[in-house]
């Protein structure tokens, strides 16, 4: 009988693995039925280790420490993603292996402040589809910038209702945090059992 599919989950830059976001977001995947792994960078270690922050590693370091993250699972439906920059690093490596998808949270279209410090030029390069949940309101990528971008066709985005960066929407609006990541669970889910419908998505050494 074949295995399950399997999502690996990165980092944002700012907090960990287990962090109380991540914890709630794999929470919801769970429920959802989606088996997770996740990981820390090397610079996400070391900072804990030495109890102040650190900032990420470049961007080529990051993609080689989550391909390495690969090894474990060959032979499986293999989905990689991320919290913010483990998104990005993960929509990266997504232009250089066969995998199964992408599915990024709060995906860092530009850093914020920043609109024109694009961070999409590899887009168009995916070997794969990809989802991306992202908030209406996130300084990343806020609903009204992003659809003014020329995306590929195999990306899709869940936009969640008065989301930030965390998901979290203002208090005026009916939606709350937990209905978003719940939203996305949900969405990612269904992502992720169409595309292994789909075929031979198991992923292979290049």
């Amino acid at each position: 009988m074949k295995e399950k599919p399997i999502l690996i989950l990165a980092h944002g830059s700012g907090q960990p693995a287990d962090s109380p976001w991540m914890n709630q977001l794999v929470q919801v995947l769970e429920a959802q039925g989606v088996e997770t792994h996740r990981f820390n960078f090397s610079y996400m270690e070391a900072a804990l280790k030495a109890g102040k922050p650190r900032p990420p590693s470049r961007l080529p370091s990051l993609i080689q420490e989550y391909e390495a993250q690969l090894e474990p699972f060959q032979g499986r439906d293999v989905f990689v993603g991320g919290k913010s920059l483990g998104g990005r690093v993960a929509s990266h490596l997504a232009t250089r292996r066969n995998l199964a998808g992408v599915v990024a949270f709060g995906y860092p279209f530009h850093p914020p402040g920043k609109p024109h410090q694009l961070r999409i030029d590899h887009l168009p390069q995916l070997l794969c589809p990809m989802l991306i949940c992202q908030g209406e309101r996130d300084p990343f990528g806020k609903r009204n910038e992003v659809e003014s971008y020329q995306l590929p066709a195999k990306l899709r985005i869940l936009w969640l209702p008065g989301g930030d960066h965390q998901f979290q929407p203002p208090k005026r609006l009916d939606s709350t945090l937990r209905a978003n990541l719940e939203a996305s669970g949900q969405a990612a889910a269904k992502f992720i059992e169409l595309r292994s419908h789909e075929g031979t998505l198991s992923f292979r050494q290049n």
